[in-house]
């Protein structure tokens, strides 16, 4: 199995945390043995804050995705229909499992130097 470090804004954490944020959209999939997400919120905390698991990989047409996920997207449909602008599949990740680290950590601690643009695959270890 495999960890990814996700780079997400501060305030979709938020709804990440308060479970009003069940699913993760991306424009890309990941690797089929990805079983948990970390979660690096973006400036201004620039830490990474929690992990969640992957119950579920949905990819689809960016219509019926959002009809599978909208009740828990965390998100507006006009968000999500700008994000998506221009794209004909969508890709969501069905968030379980949600733990808030006691302290937020550096990213140095997984051996980034730099927040990713969008993800980063983590080595076993970290």
């Amino acid at each position: 199995m495999c960890k990814m470090l996700l780079s997400i804004n501060p305030e979709h954490v938020q709804n990440i945390l308060s479970g009003r944020k069940r699913f993760e959209f991306r424009k890309v999939k990941c690797r089929k043995d990805v079983d948990t997400i970390v979660i690096y919120a973006t400036s201004p905390i620039m830490r990474v804050v929690a992990e969640a698991g992957v119950e579920k990989i949905l990819v689809d047409d960016v219509h019926t995705v959002w009809q599978l996920t909208k009740k828990y997207s965390g998100i507006s449909y006009s968000f999500y229909r700008r994000y998506y602008k221009g794209q004909n599949q969508a890709v969501a990740y069905k968030l379980t499992n949600v733990t808030e680290y006691p302290e937020p950590r550096p990213l140095k601690d997984y051996g980034i130097l730099h927040p990713p643009q969008s993800f980063v695959y983590l080595n076993a270890t970290t």
